[in-house]
C-alpha cells in the first residue's frame, strides 16, 4: 500500500505527497497533461520538441543541469502520444533547489532563437538517426497511419514529417507553452524524506504565485470503427523480411484493457509465450516475434511483431500467426497459463514500486487518469480477469476486419 497526500493549490496545480523516511532523498515529478495527440496535425512533434526545450534555460534560470548537479541530483524526462512527464532526484536537504528550478520553467521558459536552433535540430537528427535511416525505423510511422484515420494517435511523438519540427517558428513554440505548460494542466509529485506540511510550504512559496492558465479541455476525434482488414506492403534495405499486425483494443481506463494485457502477454509476453515456443522454437518461422500494447489512454493497439528466418514465405508466417490466434479466440487459457501472467503482473508492479522515481511517477500517471488511488487497487483489475474473459476478449480484438497488416520486405 502506497500512502500520499493530495491537495491543490489555487491556481490548479494538483499536489500528491509520498513519504519515505527510508531514504535520504527526494524526488520531484512534473507531470503536464499534454501529449503528441494534442498537437496540430500540421505542427506534430511539438510536445516531444518541448521536451528538449525545457532544460533549455528559463527566465531566471539561464541553465537547468548545473544547480541541479551542484545540489547533488540528477533528472530525466520523456514524452508520450499522452502525456510529458520531467522528474528528478536529489537529496532531501536540497529540496528547495528543485522547487526553483521547476517552477520557473513552469512560469515561462526563456525563449529564444537560438535555443530553438539548438534544440531544433538535436530533435531533427534524432528523427533522422531513429526513423528515417535506421532499418526498420518507418515502421510505426507506417502502421499508424494505416490503423488510426482519423485519432491523433496517427502519428508518432517525434512527429509526422521531420519539415513540422524544422519549420517550427517561435511563435509556434510560445503558443504551444502557453496553452499546455500551466498549473492548471499539470501535476506536481513529492516523494522521499520529507513532510506534507514542508511541501505545502514549498509548493506555494514557489508555485502559488505562477498565474493557473486554462485547464486543457481535451476534443479529440473518435476513431470510428475499424471494418475492413488493412495491408501494406513495404520493400525496404533491411536485412531480413518482418511481418506487423495490430488491432484496435479499448482505451486505459476500460475494465477490457486488462484483460487484453493479460492476452499479450500469454501470447508473446516473453520467451515461454505461445507466439515464441511455437514458432520460434518448434517451427523455425521467425528469429523473433513477440505481442505487445501501448497502454494508450485512448482506445489503442495491440500488435505482433516478428522477424521471419531467411527464406520463410511471408504469408506461411503470417497463417502460423493466425493459427494461434484462432485458439486464443477458440480455447480458453490453462488456469496455470493464467495464473503465470497474473504473477508476473504483480511482481512487475511489486518491482516498480521498490524504485522512488518510480513510484513518484506512479502516482503522477494515475492522478492523470483520474484517480491516484488506483495505484493501490488496480492489481485487484487485473486478478479479477478469468480465463473466460481473456477467450471473449481476443474473440474481439482478433478480427481480420479490425487487422492492419504490415509486410516488411528485404531487398536483399
Amino acid at each position: 500500500m502506497i500512502k500520499y497526500d493530495r491537495f491543490q493549490l489555487s491556481n490548479g496545480l494538483r499536489v500528491l505527497v509520498h513519504h519515505d523516511e527510508n531514504t535520504p532523498m527526494v524526488v520531484v515529478d512534473v507531470m503536464y497533461d499534454v501529449g503528441a495527440r494534442d498537437e496540430n496535425p500540421g505542427k506534430t512533434g511539438f510536445a516531444h520538441l518541448f521536451e528538449h526545450l525545457m532544460f533549455g534555460g528559463s527566465v531566471h534560470i539561464p541553465e537547468y543541469d548545473e544547480p541541479l548537479q551542484r545540489a547533488g541530483g540528477e533528472n530525466n524526462a520523456y514524452t508520450t502520444n499522452d502525456l510529458t512527464n520531467y522528474y528528478c532526484s536529489l537529496p532531501a536537504d536540497n529540496i528547495e533547489t528543485a522547487f526553483w528550478l521547476e517552477s520557473d520553467r513552469m512560469l515561462s521558459l526563456a525563449f529564444s532563437k537560438k535555443s530553438l536552433d539548438v534544440q531544433r535540430k538535436v530533435v531533427v537528427e534524432e528523427f533522422r538517426e531513429h526513423y528515417i535511416n535506421k532499418p526498420y525505423g518507418d515502421v510505426w510511422h507506417q502502421l499508424r497511419a494505416l490503423a488510426y484515420h482519423v485519432h491523433p494517435y496517427r502519428w508518432m511523438t517525434i512527429g509526422k514529417e521531420v519539415s513540422h519540427i524544422e519549420e517550427a517558428t517561435l511563435e509556434d513554440v510560445k503558443g504551444f507553452f502557453a496553452k499546455h505548460y500551466t498549473p492548471a494542466n499539470a501535476i506536481l509529485v513529492v516523494a522521499g524524506n520529507i513532510t506534507t506540511d514542508k511541501v505545502k510550504a514549498l509548493a506555494e512559496k514557489w508555485f502559488g504565485n505562477i498565474p493557473g492558465g486554462v485547464r486543457y479541455n481535451r476534443e479529440l476525434p473518435m476513431e470510428p470503427e475499424q471494418t475492413s482488414a488493412r495491408k501494406k506492403e513495404i520493400h525496404a534495405d533491411v536485412p531480413l523480411d518482418a511481418f506487423y499486425k495490430c488491432w484496435h483494443m479499448s482505451g486505459r481506463l476500460d475494465k477490457r484493457y486488462y484483460m487484453a494485457d493479460l492476452a499479450s502477454d500469454i501470447l508473446g509476453g516473453s520467451s515461454s509465450s505461445r507466439l515464441y515456443q511455437r514458432l520460434v522454437k518448434e517451427k523455425k518461422l521467425f528469429s523473433q516475434i513477440g505481442c505487445h500494447h501501448f497502454g494508450s489512454i485512448d482506445a489503442g493497439l495491440m500488435a505482433i511483431e516478428g522477424k521471419l528466418i531467411k527464406g520463410v514465405d511471408m504469408l506461411a508466417a503470417e497463417a502460423a500467426v493466425e493459427e494461434e490466434l484462432t485458439q486464443m479466440k477458440n480455447e480458453l487459457p490453462s488456469e496455470k497459463e493464467l495464473q503465470k501472467v497474473k504473477n508476473k503482473t504483480e511482481s512487475m508492479m511489486a518491482f516498480e514500486d521498490m524504485s522512488l522515481t518510480n513510484r513518484a511517477n506512479s502516482l503522477a500517471n494515475y492522478e492523470l487518469l483520474g484517480d491516484a488511488g488506483l495505484m493501490n487497487s488496480e492489481l485487484g483489475r487485473y486478478l479479477e480477469v478469468t480465463a473466460g474473459d481473456i477467450r471473449e476478449e481476443c474473440s474481439r480484438i482478433f478480427q481480420e476486419s479490425n487487422s492492419s497488416t504490415l509486410y516488411y520486405f528485404s531487398k536483399k
